[in-house]
């Protein structure tokens, strides 16, 4: 990495630009389930058009945020984040005049998906682990998480008055102009160690760093687990507007529901962040997965009411993506922060390809019974599984003999 001696950024510079981007970038695609409805119906296509658009996104994503944290570990993350905003951007533009489920899936899916790899958390983080305290990295991830849950609770409802006041296709063209704010808003987080395009100094090369993590039996655990998150929150985020109409309950109870998770998305982030720095954070990650498996169980075998569905909303919020501080603090301590945002964009391709599976299972298991309930089941067994595997995550620092640790 670049020089111990080499200045940094401000903690609160940071946490201001990062937020502020992770709040855009996050809080525009939580939303994209509120299009599910009024673009298959003016398009006439299936569920599973769209399902597998927004799954191409993830995979997109996923794929892409391996090589956006390549980029930003070597060069810093502004150029990354500048070039993610106008892909955005685009890609929000494709997506409201897509005339084929082709050129949808392009657009909302391969164009955006590439965008998000570079300008939400990976990125993001990465920046937090070179310039923030080890002492406070935890807090401060928790900080960025919580911000990405604020961007829904603001973003989703704006969503929503967008579409009803000026139609599903000039809402996005308004997101999209949206979206290129997040390009200045990078310039904060110009990291003076690659100031003038220099190149960041490590003692492992990418390949000797993949080859360590891939090899540690808890880089694999915490992918495991990561899957199963992307699984909940996008088969959740992006059917659940459907699920609640399907069941006869008014439009505006998604709209607050999705709000509702991005509220106490808000206070659950930043408690794990704070809680990370106490706990064992693989024990964390154990409770966060089995508390969601009780409260979709919960929630899929109770009578359905809009009581019911704010109840549940509130309770995922509070568990939502308070992983992410967690898992990516875990990485941070075991393998330092030189090839983190790489690390964290392997890691988060799991969690992706567990996005792809569920956002499209919704979609496909729909389309052929009716019914969302199979996925419900399936995510609950999920997240059982997801709270046993992180048990046994050992996060002490990896041992690297002849080599100084970061």
């Amino acid at each position: 990495m670049h020089s111990a001696t080499a200045k940094t950024l401000t903690t609160t510079q940071v946490l201001i630009c990062g937020a502020a981007i992770a709040t855009l970038s996050m809080g525009i695609r939580h939303g994209f389930g509120l299009w599910l409805q009024p673009l298959t119906q003016a398009r006439d296509w299936t569920r599973e058009a769209f399902s597998f658009a927004i799954a191409i996104q993830n995979i997109s994503w996923g794929i892409a945020g391996i090589f956006a944290g390549m980029v930003a570990d070597k060069f810093g993350a502004l150029r990354v984040i500048m070039v993610g905003a106008v892909l955005y951007a685009l890609g929000l533009i494709g997506m409201a005049w897509a005339p084929t489920p082709t050129l949808f899936a392009a657009s909302a899916g391969v164009l955006i998906g590439i965008a998000q790899a570079g300008t939400t958390y990976a990125v993001i983080y990465g920046v937090i682990g070179r310039n923030v305290p080890a002492e406070q990295r935890s807090w401060a991830m928790g900080i960025a998480a919580a911000a990405g849950s604020f961007g829904q609770f603001l973003m989703v409802p704006l969503e929503s008055f967008l579409i009803n006041r000026f139609g599903w296709q000039e809402s996005l063209v308004l997101l999209g102009l949206a979206a290129l704010l997040m390009a200045p808003i990078a310039l904060g987080l110009r990291e003076p160690g690659f100031a003038g395009g220099a190149v960041a100094r490590r003692d492992q090369t990418i390949v000797q760093a993949l080859r360590e993590a891939f090899r540690y039996p808890s880089f694999r655990l915490l992918m495991a687990g990561y899957f199963v998150c992307g699984f909940h929150l996008v088969f959740i985020g992006v059917h659940m507007p459907s699920y609640l109409k399907d069941k006869g309950l008014p439009p505006e109870v998604a709209g607050y529901a999705l709000a509702l998770i991005g509220l106490f998305n808000v206070f659950g982030t930043y408690g794990a962040g704070v809680l990370g720095q106490r706990f064992k954070k693989a024990n964390i990650l154990a409770f966060i997965y089995f508390a969601r498996a009780v409260a979709i169980a919960v929630f899929v075998f109770a009578p359905l009411t809009p009581l019911s569905v704010y109840v549940f909303a509130s309770a995922m919020g509070l568990l939502w993506l308070s992983t992410v501080p967690s898992t990516t603090a875990i990485v941070a301590q075991i393998f330092g922060v030189a090839h983190l945002s790489m690390l964290g964009g392997f890691i988060f391709l799991s969690h992706q390809i567990g996005s792809f599976m569920g956002v499209w299972l919704g979609g496909f298991v729909y389309d052929r019974t009716g019914s969302y309930d199979l996925v419900w089941y399936v995510a609950i067994a999920l997240g059982v599984f997801a709270a046993l595997i992180n048990l046994p995550v050992d996060e002490r620092a990896i041992a690297r003999p002849g080599v100084a640790t970061a």
